[in-house]
C-alpha cells in the first residue's frame, strides 16, 4: 500500500529572484484557469472534460506560446485544472452544487524534473531559468524533511510551492510516498506511527470560528465584526461613483486581505501552540469538502476563514513537532462526546447548545463536536493499528486531550476529567 508524508519547508529565495516567481505563479494560474475553462460544462457533467490527455492535446502548444513556462509547468497547470473539474464533477453526480473551478491563490506544482532536490536547497523551474533556494530549517531533530524527504525509505513526488504575503514568505509543501513490503501502508512495529499519540480536536464554526477538545475557543465575533466593517466602507465607497473612489475601494480591498491573513496567522499560532502546551502530536480537522452544505449559515468569509486557518495549522504545526490530520465530519454535531454515552440524534444539538437525549449531558455545540472530532482519529487509528500484520498487538494508546485531562480513544474511558 501507498504511504504519502509532506514535509513542509521554508525557502530562503535570493531577492532578485523572488519577482520572477511572482510572474511564474500568476502564469501558472493562467494555465490552470483556461484548463479548467476549456475542461468545463455548464449544461451537464456529462460534457466536462475529466481525462488529463484530452486537456493536454488541446491546450499544451497553445499556453507554451502563450506563457514563459517550462514544459512540466505548463503540464502540471493543465493537470491541476483537469483535477479540479474531475472533483467538481462527482460532486455534482452526487447532486451538489457546483460551479466552474477558479484559481486565485498563489500556488505552484512542481514534479521531479522542474524541482531538483540538493540535501539543503532545492533548484526549480521559472520563467526565469532555475532559481536554487537554501531551505530554513526548524532547529529541533528530526525535522519532517529529515524524515522523509532525505530518507531513502520515501521517493519525490509532485509538491507546492506557496507564498506567504502576510509574512513575505515563499514555503515548499514537499510529498514523498513509499510503498510498503507487507501491504499494510503503515511502518512497522517501534516506529513513530505506533507509538504513544496524543490528539487535539478541532471544531470549525460560525460562532465559534475554532474551538479545541481542551476547551480553548478562538470566538468569530471580533472576526465577524471587523468583516462587516469593511464591507460596510466599501459600499460607502462604491455609492460615490468616482476614480478616486474606486481607488480607495481597491487599496481597501488590499487592507482588508492581509489584515484576515494576519487574523488567521494569528489563530493557527495559537492552535498549534496550544497542541504544543498540552503535549499533543496531532491536531485533528474535520475535512472541509461539502462545508457549505453543513454550515448553511455561513458567508463566504467564513469558508475563506476556514480553508486558510487549516491550511496555515498544515505547515506551522509540522515545524513544531506536529502533524496534522483530518476525519469524516458525519453527526460530529449530533453524538454525545460523554466516554460512557455516544448516543447520537438531531435533536441533541439545539443552536449553540448540545443536550443529550439519552444521558442528558449538556455542554457548549462546538465543545462537544471537538471532543468528538478527536475521538474519531483515535478510534480510527486505532482500528489500523490493530489491522496491521505488522503493529503487534496495537495497543499503542491514542488519547484525546480534553478540558482538565484526556480520553483514551479505547472504549472512550476517561483517564482524566471529561
Amino acid at each position: 500500500m501507498e504511504v504519502r508524508r509532506t514535509a513542509p519547508v521554508k525557502l530562503i529565495v535570493p531577492s532578485e529572484r523572488r519577482d520572477g516567481l511572482h510572474e511564474s505563479a500568476r502564469q501558472f494560474l493562467h494555465c490552470a484557469n483556461r484548463a479548467a475553462e476549456f475542461c468545463w460544462s455548464d449544461r451537464s457533467y456529462t460534457e466536462c472534460v475529466t481525462a488529463n490527455t484530452t486537456a493536454r492535446d488541446a491546450l499544451y502548444d497553445e499556453l507554451r506560446e502563450e506563457t514563459d513556462l517550462t514544459a512540466n509547468l505548463v503540464q502540471e497547470a493543465i493537470r491541476r485544472g483537469v483535477e479540479a473539474v474531475k472533483g467538481c464533477v462527482e460532486r455534482w453526480k452526487n447532486g451538489k452544487r457546483v460551479s466552474q473551478p477558479e484559481f486565485t491563490s498563489w500556488s505552484m506544482l512542481y514534479d521531479k524534473r522542474s524541482a531538483t532536490f540538493y540535501r539543503n536547497k532545492v533548484s526549480l523551474s521559472t520563467v526565469n531559468g532555475r532559481v536554487e533556494c537554501e531551505f530554513e530549517l526548524p532547529s529541533d531533530s528530526p525535522t519532517p524533511y529529515e524524515r522523509y524527504v532525505l530518507s531513502e525509505a520515501f521517493e519525490f513526488r509532485a509538491s507546492t510551492l506557496q507564498y506567504d504575503a502576510v509574512d513575505d514568505e515563499f514555503y515548499f509543501h514537499i510529498t514523498t510516498r513509499k510503498y510498503d513490503s507487507e501491504g499494510d501502508g503503515e511502518p512497522s512495529e517501534g516506529s513513530a506511527d505506533t507509538e504513544h499519540q496524543t490528539v487535539l480536536g478541532i471544531d470549525l464554526g460560525v460562532n465559534s470560528l475554532a474551538v479545541a477538545s481542551t476547551g480553548r475557543f478562538w470566538q468569530g465575533d471580533d472576526y465577524d465584526h471587523w468583516c462587516r466593517e469593511f464591507e460596510t466602507r466599501r459600499g460607502e465607497m462604491q455609492q460615490r461613483g468616482t476614480q478616486a473612489a474606486h481607488n480607495a475601494v481597491l487599496r481597501l480591498g488590499k487592507r482588508e486581505e492581509a489584515w484576515r491573513k494576519q487574523y488567521m496567522h494569528t489563530v493557527a499560532n495559537e492552535i498549534v501552540t496550544e497542541a504544543v502546551e498540552h503535549d499533543c502530536d496531532v491536531i485533528v480537522f474535520e475535512e472541509l469538502t461539502d462545508i457549505r452544505e453543513r454550515l448553511p449559515h455561513a458567508k463566504w468569509h467564513h469558508i475563506w476563514a476556514f480553508r486558510r486557518l487549516y491550511e496555515y495549522v498544515s505547515y506551522k504545526a509540522p515545524e513544531r513537532g506536529v502533524s496534522v490530520e483530518q476525519v469524516k465530519p458525519n453527526h460530529t454535531s449530533q453524538r454525545c462526546s460523554r466516554s460512557d454515552c455516544g448516543f447520537t440524534h438531531d435533536d441533541n444539538r439545539q443552536g449553540e447548545q448540545f443536550c443529550c437525549q439519552k444521558c442528558g449531558y449538556e455542554v457548549n455545540a462546538d465543545y462537544n463536536a471537538a471532543k468528538n472530532v478527536g475521538t474519531r482519529y483515535a478510534r480510527k487509528r486505532i482500528h489500523r493499528l490493530r489491522s496491521s500484520p505488522t503493529s503487534g498487538s496495537g495497543d499503542a494508546p491514542v488519547d484525546v486531550r480534553l478540558n482538565g485531562g484526556t480520553v483514551n480513544g479505547e472504549g472512550y474511558q476517561p483517564i482524566a476529567g471529561d
